[in-house]
């Protein structure tokens, strides 16, 4: 993994964190654990190429177009990394009670050795990384900034796990996106 912090300029990522903010169509995604469905602790919304769905959590999530401001983002993703997206998971945190558990980005329409661009927008948030493996060290912290960039290639999805913690300290609002690029278009 690789952290770059102020990867946006703060005029950018306050702009385009207002912007996803009040543009963007946000769902609140249902999960089913142990027969009884609950409702997932954040507001999700997604987009990129027409084709390709997106499955994760037992569910396939078909792709609207591109948000057209976030075609410069990925743009510059694509030059500072060489890497191509055709899909972006959007994330909303309201408050400290919005999270999101212990989890790898692993789902096979990923391919093997995904890489994974997360951009973080608005508060400051930990996100915990653990080994899945325990003779690993415990677990370690980022601090996701406003505008920063966190980087997951290789084997990190297979070897590591990550979660956004839940904090009771008064916190504003978050908006992360995770490109990807979906490979297995079915």
């Amino acid at each position: 993994m690789c952290y770059i912090p102020n990867f946006l300029a703060p005029p950018m990522a306050d702009a385009l964190l207002r912007c996803l903010r009040d543009e963007i169509r946000w769902n609140t995604e249902r999960v089913q654990r142990f027969g009884r469905w609950h409702a997932v602790p954040r507001l999700v919304a997604w987009c990129g190429e027409p084709h390709v769905d997106y499955r994760y959590a037992g569910r396939a999530h078909h792709c609207e177009d591109w948000f057209a401001p976030l075609l410069p983002l990925r743009a510059r993703l694509l030059e500072a990394l060489q890497a191509t997206f055709n899909f972006v998971l959007l994330n909303r945190y309201r408050d400290g009670a919005d999270a999101m558990g212990w989890h790898a980005d692993d789902e096979a329409c990923l391919g093997c050795e995904p890489l994974i661009a997360s951009i973080s927008l608005g508060t400051t948030r930990r996100l915990r990384v653990r080994a899945r493996r325990s003779d690993h060290p415990p677990s370690t912290a980022i601090e996701l900034q406003h505008g920063s960039l966190l980087l997951a290639w290789g084997n990190s999805q297979r070897d590591y796990q990550h979660c956004l913690v839940r904090t009771r300290k008064a916190v504003g609002e978050r908006i992360n996106l995770t490109f990807r690029n979906v490979v297995d278009l079915v």
